[in-house]
């Protein structure tokens, strides 16, 4: 099976949202402990969402990984900090991360050629 990670990403916005008005005052605190963790300090965007990548592999979440990726291309991540992220989640996660590796990579690729396609249309 292919995934389309874009588009994943997409629908997944739309049942968010849903889940946001759903439940407001959870995806609410939700929402505020993600900016106060992702908040540049020592840190920066960039490295935390190639953090958020590198565990989203090791807890094995297609759908965070789908976020994750685009979040650190978003950042400027390139496909060799990508690459290097992903080492350490198989380091650590050993053949199941190995299997999710190949999930962020396909989206990494996915979302990176989107990315060019639409600077080329501009």
């Amino acid at each position: 099976m292919t995934t389309n990670w874009p588009e994943l990403t997409q629908a997944l916005s739309a049942d968010l949202k849903t889940l946001r008005g759903g439940a407001p005052a959870v995806m609410k605190a939700f929402s505020a402990v993600a900016q106060s963790a992702l908040a540049p300090k020592a840190l920066d965007l960039k490295t935390k969402e190639l953090l958020a990548l590198g565990i989203s592999v090791a807890v094995r979440c297609d759908d965070c990984i789908a976020f994750h990726i685009k979040g650190a291309l978003e950042q400027g991540a390139t496909r060799d900090e990508v690459l290097e992220t992903l080492g350490m989640a198989i380091y650590m996660g050993a053949g199941p991360s190995v299997m999710y590796s190949s999930h962020a990579l396909a989206a990494y690729d996915q979302f990176a050629a989107a990315k060019d396609g639409a600077g080329q249309r501009a």
